[in-house]
């Protein structure tokens, strides 16, 4: 497996809290990806983005506002609790970035927070010649004038930048290739083709975040028992096997934050968006739990987005009888209209059977791009009708299939052409779906149905 850092350079964003480095994050990567907001610690995860300018290309992390310059020189240790946490993964993104954007806020004036953090990364020898002042929210002449004083802070001559106009931006962007320009190698992201696109979906607190850690083997985000730690959705990339394998962690979807306010809404909201860019839905289930309405809907909304899945049973070490049939039958049984989806037991935590998961999601990934000739289907057809004649829906006249149909793959999408007059009954239609899937290996992926009547064949083929 290869991280991200080792594919693209890194350039970090850094600061105290609520000095605009989401909006800058946001301007420099072009896309609304990280939540902000005028509540101080709305970042905890560190967020990632692909930053292209004059044809080079280069990763931007966004960091959780730095509390506490002890950590940065080493002189305060790390707890458990949450946002020292967030701490600690911004402090990992630090020594593992080619250069540092300390940005401050250009109206607030120099602060203590600022000196404090300015004077731990002058001192530190991992942080002192790769750190960058960047002075934000300068949007007017009279601005320019009071950001000279930050020169005091003793990190070099600043770049002087409006996130939220953008101007200065594409200047501060021409220093940052300057200084990594001996990092940049666009021949990996060039030959990359990403095999399979997976977005990991669940309920708050079922381990959607332990999971991530665990397929990548590094901390990629925070762990905690308290739900909603993670409010942004996170883009990683990771090496299986030969392939590109693109992974979107999100905020947990609930009943309640759906229709809730603030951070948690908007954070929901980024996770259906996320899903939305997916191939492969992993939906992670706390098996030590019963499964509830909510994870139900979950399921809905990937099928009605015609997302591939795999179902996570995760937390497989706190069940005392493991008895994979029984609990397969009982999550189909909580979830029939997804009883095609692969289930895997796992443990995130202990990391038992997550090397299972990525193995299938490429199996899916391929059978979801099947495509699939007319003399294939034809013979298909031929030989599923003998074993069980049509059923008629309403009327007396038994109905007659002149011909499947594939009209899209990608998800796969097929049409049954009858007669104009015949009536085909719903239960021969998930008869022919089910046969589709036992023949042709799509593998946790929804098939789409489409019954038309007319005897002559018609329209053009879709891919």
């Amino acid at each position: 497996m290869k991280k991200d850092s080792e594919i693209l350079p890194i350039v970090a964003v850094c600061g105290r809290t609520n000095v605009g480095k989401s909006t800058l994050f946001n301007r420099l990567i072009e896309k609304r990806q990280a939540l902000v907001s005028d509540i101080e610690g709305t970042t905890r995860d560190c967020n990632i983005g692909l930053v292209h300018w004059d044809r080079k290309i280069f990763r931007l992390v966004d960091t959780a506002g730095l509390i506490d310059a002890g950590f940065l020189n080493g002189r305060k240790k790390i707890s458990t609790d949450i946002d020292e946490l967030a701490q600690q993964q911004a402090l990992n993104y630090l020594q593992e970035a080619k250069l540092l954007l300390f940005i401050v806020d250009g109206k607030a004036g120099i602060m203590s927070e600022d000196r404090m953090l300015a004077k731990a990364l002058r001192q530190h020898p991992a942080y002192s010649s790769k750190t960058m002042l960047v002075v934000n929210k300068i949007d007017s002449g009279k601005w320019r004038a009071e950001a000279a004083a930050f020169n005091k802070l003793g990190l070099g001559e600043p770049a002087i930048i409006s996130a939220q106009t953008g101007a200065g931006t594409g200047d501060l962007l021409d220093l940052v290739l300057e200084k990594i320009k001996a990092a940049i190698d666009n021949d990996e992201e060039d030959k990359k083709e990403i095999a399979a696109r997976l977005c990991i979906v669940g309920k708050p607190n079922v381990g959607k975040s332990s999971l991530l850690n665990s397929l990548l083997g590094y901390q990629r985000v925070i762990v905690s028992d308290k739900p909603h730690t993670t409010r942004e959705s996170q883009d990683t990339e990771l090496e299986h096997k030969g392939l590109f394998i693109r992974l979107i962690d999100t905020a947990g979807i609930s009943r309640h934050g759906h229709k809730g306010k603030g951070l948690e809404k908007e954070g929901i909201e980024m996770s259906l968006m996320s899903l939305q860019r997916a191939d492969i839905a992993l939906l992670v289930l706390d098996i030590s739990e019963e499964l509830t309405h909510q994870d139900a809907k979950m399921v809905e909304e990937i099928v009605n987005r015609h997302k591939s899945l795999i179902i996570i049973a995760n937390k497989w070490d706190k069940i005392e009888e493991k008895d994979q049939k029984h609990w397969q039958e009982k999550i189909q049984g909580k979830l029939p209209f997804a009883a095609w989806a692969p289930i895997v037991f796992i443990s995130a935590k202990t990391g038992a059977k997550v090397n299972k998961i990525l193995d299938l999601a490429l199996e899916v990934a391929a059978g979801r791009k099947t495509e699939i000739s007319e003399t294939q289907l034809k013979k298909f057809l031929s030989r599923v009708v003998k074993v069980h004649l049509p059923a008629k829906g309403k009327g007396l006249k038994a109905p007659h299939i002149y011909e499947i149909e594939q009209k899209r793959y990608n998800p796969p999408a097929f049409t049954i052409r009858i007669g104009s007059r015949d009536d085909l009954h719903f239960s021969y239609v998930r008869f022919l779906e089910n046969r589709l899937r036992e023949q042709f290996a799509f593998l946790g992926t929804p098939v789409r149905m489409h019954v038309i009547k007319n005897k002559k064949k018609h329209g053009v083929r879709e891919t």
